[in-house]
């Protein structure tokens, strides 16, 4: 895929929906997607289920985007229309400067996927599952097995490379799939949740991986659902909640969005209803999270508003209130999400 002017993946306006009755406009021919079929995404579409609506994405070549959204926001979906494997039913989607649907046979040549399920055959050992794939990207034999043997090594999987895939652990099959999607040397890397499932120490792995890809330049959408993994790899942060783009920007601008969360730890729960409405006044916020268990009551203030230690305490004690403790902190992307998406939710899809 030779390089081009402008973001390296761009979505506008994109819609999709699934189990919906469709038909095709004059000049549009329908079905999935395939190779050199020339469509355009103008049909149109009634009921089911409404995946993306009207999402925009940006993400500038070089740079790591984080995609996040509650369970059946539109992450899995909008990953699906960018690497051509569903058409959108509205709005226009392009990598690298190629159109996904007119276009989706430029764009599978530079893009590399890693879903949330394993793509690779456990029958067979790790190294041949490389060495096919990059036969099947048309590399030489030599080649394919210099190209296997670079990236076991480079991903801390050369000891294991010559033994059944059903005999690594999770961790370790998921790098597998991380380094499967980097046989052909994508520019662009798409990664849906990638770390799912794995124990700290494998995600820590996974994490190094994608560091040192971002490091060299690739290109990198990664939907995930830990919000740390965001924090830690993530240049932008997209935020999407049914279907649609709600926040875009740096973790810190995120961060920095919403006000500083205040959380107050009493001695016993009884007092616990009293201190929510004190932090409620102060913080001119009603989403206040009462934990009976942990006897906290938490609030992440409004922007722009300021709550001051020595005023809290002294409301607190106006309202009867003894406080075992109180902390004030930065909101973390954590509250950023939960601010941003804790809204009724009447239907997702993924």
């Amino acid at each position: 895929m030779p390089a081009t002017r402008g973001p390296a993946v761009e979505m506008t306006d994109v819609a999709k929906r699934f189990g919906a009755r469709s038909g095709t406009r004059p000049g549009a021919a329908g079905g999935g997607v395939s190779g050199g079929t020339s469509r355009t995404a103008s049909r149109t579409t009634s009921g089911g289920t409404e995946a993306l609506r009207g999402l925009d994405l940006t993400v500038p070549a070089g740079t790591v985007c984080g995609l996040l959204g509650p369970n059946g926001a539109g992450k899995t979906t909008a990953v699906r229309v960018l690497a051509t494997l569903v058409a959108p039913d509205r709005g226009t989607a392009r990598v690298a400067g190629y159109d996904v649907v007119r276009e989706a046979e430029a764009v599978r040549r530079g893009i590399g996927l890693a879903g949330q399920h394993a793509a690779v055959d456990e029958g067979i050992t790790g190294r041949d599952n490389l060495q096919l794939l990059g036969r099947l990207h048309h590399l030489g034999a030599r080649a394919a097995r210099a190209r296997a043997g670079e990236l076991l090594e480079r991903f801390g999987l050369a000891e294991a490379g010559d033994r059944l895939v059903r005999t690594y652990s999770g961790g370790m099959r998921r790098r597998l799939d991380l380094v499967a999607s980097l046989v052909t040397s994508p520019p662009v890397l798409f990664l849906d949740e990638p770390t799912t499932g794995l124990d700290p120490r494998s995600r820590q792995e996974i994490w190094a991986g994608v560091k040192e890809l971002a490091d060299g330049g690739t290109t990198v959408l990664l939907t995930t659902q830990y919000l740390e993994e965001a924090d830690r790899l993530a240049d932008d942060i997209v935020v999407i909640d049914h279907g649609a783009a709600i926040a875009t920007g740096p973790p810190q601008r995120l961060k920095a969005s919403i006000g500083t969360r205040v959380a107050v730890t009493l001695p016993e729960a009884g007092r616990l209803a009293a201190a929510a409405v004190v932090l409620a006044a102060l913080a001119e916020s009603g989403d206040v999270v009462v934990d009976q268990v942990e006897r906290t009551v938490a609030v992440v203030t409004r922007p722009g508003v300021e709550v001051l230690l020595p005023r809290l305490v002294r409301e607190l004690d106006a309202a009867g209130v003894v406080a075992q403790d109180v902390a004030l902190r930065p909101p973390s992307l954590d509250d950023v999400f939960l601010a941003l998406t804790a809204r009724s939710a009447p239907g997702r899809a993924a």
